[in-house]
């Protein structure tokens, strides 16, 4: 899994689903190192969620390989609902929001999607390109669909999903055999 380049609003805006500039400088640059990180491995496929941040990160690492991208809408980011694009300052001190980073497991963006929904469908995905492809296959995605996959590899609650760290550009391994062939 590698997480997209660093874009504009990072750190400052809850892009979400909504606009968004792209990868900054600083993201092509980290993805250039995660894209020679991944030079090696013996990729094949490389998907990415349908957000330009992850279409811009995908292209860079796929052609390191010579593969087409392939956009899946499972790798998409959480559909933040009323809170996409709110600014972090405006988003802190609300109760929802607070609820929304204490109980993942068992919150709900208002008017989007729960964090066990979207888990559900990304690791529903990641199976299934698993069991697609020989070899590696790169699924460019978002912060808290990285998170969800390693609760689900580790048999964590959704609960401790802050306990993991997705940076910018971030390459991190999902470890998927054939004998789990139902989402969680």
């Amino acid at each position: 899994m590698v997480r997209h380049g660093s874009h504009a609003d990072l750190g400052t805006r809850l892009t979400g689903r909504g606009d968004e500039a792209g990868l900054t400088d600083a993201g092509r640059a980290e993805v250039g190192r995660a894209a020679a990180l991944l030079a090696d491995e013996p990729v094949t496929a490389v998907y990415a969620s349908p957000r330009q941040r992850t279409i811009d990160t995908a292209r860079l690492i796929a052609a390191r390989h010579g593969l087409p991208v392939r956009l899946a809408s499972e790798l998409d980011e959480i559909d933040f609902g009323e809170w996409t694009g709110a600014d972090f300052a405006e988003l802190d001190g609300r109760p929802a929001w607070d609820q929304w980073n204490a109980n993942r497991a068992d919150a709900r963006c208002p008017g989007g999607e729960s964090m066990g929904e979207a888990q559900a469908r990304a690791v529903g995905f990641a199976i299934e390109a698993a069991a697609r492809h020989e070899g590696a296959v790169v699924l460019v995605t978002h912060c808290d669909i990285i998170r969800a996959l390693l609760c689900w590899q580790e048999r964590r609650s959704l609960d401790d999903i802050l306990s993991f760290e997705a940076g910018p550009a971030s390459v991190t391994a999902l470890d998927i055999v054939a004998r789990e062939l139902e989402p969680a």
